[in-house]
């Protein structure tokens, strides 16, 4: 899947301009947790993604959408009325509320890419269901701001009460620039700090503050819950699972002590852990509470000598139960975070909060308890509570540790056994996927009509039948000729196209297995490419195999080896707009930072061993193609036969095993060294695959992994 900016792939931000067998070459020497050199008094914004409100726009050239009133001309030419809008402004001027406008994003609490259908808010009252978007209601105006992936669609579904907002283009405001514009002087702007950032809700009040405009937390309740009422789905409660300290490698104690040596090197006494996959590493669990990520809705409070889950015990096993207890972790009610935050500060504690995930609501409370405990200490003299403070090293009194969360990189950074586990987990997707292949071009050579849709149900099929097969990781990109050059195409059976066998066809797909997690990408032709397809998927190819190869020293950030996959294309003109590659979870989210290989070189994080990175590079041809090819790789030493200054230097191993299409490959442009790449790693893929293939579907695998020749 392409990439996205890491770590929680916010689709919005304030600033558009600040957005995107074993493995015996690794030595686990090194600490489950490394040092940052963030300054805790210093770090501000995110490092992870970017702030909350700008729009993406990642999309290959213009988009071109029909108007509004085309599409809408046989309705009234009054306003439509919107029954949900009209009931979420009446609560407006409510006593405790009285705000002039209220923000709806897409996001839960933790941040999440992927959020529970409970959560869904933004859908729910204005009727658009894609994933990016934020919408906004005043007391006369509402807007729904989007990106050019869903243009036509916010047009079908929302309503002519709603303005749609063409984030991107020439002359559309931001949501902040457009709040300040609609809004008269002393405004109220009310949001649901929970659902923010600390760092996106302080971005959101410097910039309507410039015009006199007020930001409103209003903690007690979510305006849209008030009126989606009896009608909301329930939030998601299936259980909790361990997860097998064989895929995990490291156990919860061994964790749990690493990230408090952190704290104390910190200065720290608690860290508020909130990102939904940080609490599912660190504790060896794994949920089913959100599509496609194998996490849980949870909040974990790590102090120097307790831990507490904040989680529905409803979804907790006696297994899980018994699992937290060999690991000292108390259970908590979900709803009991801020009570606890409140209980932190009375006593003092030097609270570790990453600001850039965890929510406002969190950080707030905290800020606000830590006040209190001031006045009274101030009012009363010195406090009998010597838990936290007091030390020679500490300040007096509660305080806040501001710094990214060190979970982020401990988990990044995979042990053998995880790596072991994704190695395994993509040789079964990879026979999954020569079933599906082999199956999809014996049904076109029937001519059979299928639907792109079609293909993403029988992709499911093969992968379901392998074993500790859970999910996919995200929704499948089954894109065939011109739905190829939309880069986050999701086909959709009521409007999906007929695959064309003349055509290019584009399929980006994933698993979720109970060892690991994988993401691949394949471009094909099943009839006669053109030389065009054929030069721009040969420099794709080029360029997938310069960042494949690529030697780089220690230190080296990702946006560093961002232009090795684009040169080629470079050469003749062309390029790509999205990253080039993302952070991968073992057996958790598809998508996961701190790492990312990009043209944003805000991300200096640099690559290291262990590490999970995709590989793919493409070309998007508007009306026309998209290609893109994708491999996972893992960041390895590499013993290169110098050592300038000392260091190491590293490169990639990879971890996808699967053809790449030579009939789309223009051999005249390959050099020696490329085609013997291509070789190379098609017997690697027949070696690793063809042992869990048989009949057919293996002898698709040996026509396809061929050598290749110039003539």
């Amino acid at each position: 899947m392409h990439t996205l900016p890491s770590h929680a792939m916010r689709p919005l931000c304030l600033n558009p301009s600040l957005c995107s067998s074993r493995f015996p070459f690794f030595s686990f020497s090194i600490p489950i947790f490394h040092k940052f050199k963030n300054n805790p008094t210093i770090y501000k914004k995110s490092q992870k993604g970017p702030p909350f409100f700008s729009i993406r726009c990642c999309g290959s050239g213009s988009v071109t959408a029909k108007p509004s009133w085309e599409l809408r001309r046989n309705r009234a030419a009054v306003q439509e009325p919107d029954e949900k809008v009209v009931a979420l402004r009446q609560l407006f001027t409510k006593p405790g509320i009285g705000i002039d406008a209220y923000i709806i994003p897409s996001q839960d609490a933790h941040q999440s890419e992927f959020i529970a259908e409970c959560y869904m808010r933004r859908a729910y009252i204005s009727g658009f269901t894609g994933s990016a978007g934020t919408a906004i209601v005043t007391k006369d105006k509402a807007a729904l701001w989007t990106d050019g992936r869903y243009f036509l669609q916010a047009e079908k579904q929302l309503n002519s009460s709603w303005k749609l907002m063409r984030a991107g283009n020439f002359g559309v405001p931001q949501a902040s620039e457009w709040l300040t514009d609609v809004l008269a002087p002393g405004g109220r702007v009310g949001i649901d700090p929970f659902l923010f950032s600390y760092d996106a809700a302080e971005e959101l009040k410097e910039v309507i503050s410039k015009k006199n405009l007020e930001l409103v937390y209003l903690y007690d309740l979510n305006l849209v819950d008030e009126i989606w009422k009896e009608s909301r789905p329930k939030p998601p409660n299936k259980p909790i699972r361990v997860h097998d300290l064989k895929y995990a490698g490291i156990d919860v104690v061994s964790k749990l002590s690493s990230l408090r040596a952190e704290l104390v090197a910190a200065g720290s006494s608690a860290i508020v852990i909130s990102m939904l996959d940080e609490v599912a590493w660190l504790l060896n669990l794994r949920g089913s509470d959100v599509p496609h990520s194998p996490v849980m809705y949870a909040y974990l409070i790590v102090e120097i000598d307790a831990a507490k889950l904040f989680v529905d015990d409803s979804k907790v096993t006696s297994e899980v139960m018994y699992h937290l207890k060999k690991a000292g972790v108390e259970l908590r009610p979900y709803d009991s975070i801020l009570s606890e935050i409140r209980r932190l500060a009375a006593e003092g504690a030097h609270l570790w909060l990453d600001t850039s995930s965890v929510n406002a609501a969190i950080v707030e409370t905290y800020k606000a308890a830590c006040d209190k405990y001031l006045m009274n200490r101030g009012s009363r003299g010195k406090t009998k509570n010597k838990q936290y403070f007091e030390s020679d090293s500490l300040p007096v009194g509660p305080s806040g540790v501001y710094m990214q969360s060190p979970v982020s990189l401990a988990k990044a950074l995979k042990n053998p056994s995880e790596l072991e586990g994704m190695q395994n987990s993509h040789l079964r997707d990879a026979a999954a996927l020569a079933q599906f292949w082999c199956w999809l071009e014996e049904e076109i050579h029937k001519n059979m009509k299928l639907t792109e849709v079609d293909l993403a149900d029988k992709l499911l099929e093969f992968r379901s039948k392998q074993d500790g097969f859970l999910d996919t990781s995200f929704d499948t990109i089954s894109g065939s000729g011109a739905n190829g050059a939309i880069i986050h195409y999701t086909p959709e059976a009521e409007s999906c196209s007929v695959v064309d066998p003349n055509k290019l066809f584009l399929l980006d797909s994933g698993a979720q297995y109970v060892d690991g997690t994988t993401d691949i990408t394949r471009t094909v032709h099943f009839g006669e490419p053109t030389a065009r397809e054929k030069e721009c998927f040969t420099c794709v190819l080029k360029g997938h195999i310069a960042l494949d190869e690529a030697v780089f020293p220690e230190n080296t950030p990702g946006f560093v080896l961002d232009a090795f996959a684009r040169s080629a294309l470079w050469k003749i003109g062309l390029d790509y707009r999205h990253g080039t590659g993302h952070g991968v979870g073992a057996a958790l989210n598809v998508h996961e930072g701190p790492q990312s290989i990009s043209f944003r070189y805000g991300n200096v994080t640099p690559l290291q061993k262990g590490m999970i990175v995709s590989n793919e590079p493409g070309y998007y041809e508007d009306h026309a193609f998209g290609i893109r090819i994708e491999n996972l790789l893992c960041v390895q030493e590499i013993n290169t036969p110098n050592r300038y200054g000392g260091i190491e230097y590293l490169g990639f191993e990879k971890l996808t095993f699967f053809p790449i299409q030579t009939k789309l490959v223009d051999l005249s442009l390959l050099s020696i060294e490329e085609m013997e790449w291509l070789n190379s790693y098609h017997s690697q893929v027949w070696e690793k695959v063809s042992p869990l293939l048989e009949g057919s579907a293996r002898q698709w695998l040996w026509k396809n992994t061929r050598p290749i020749t110039k003539q």
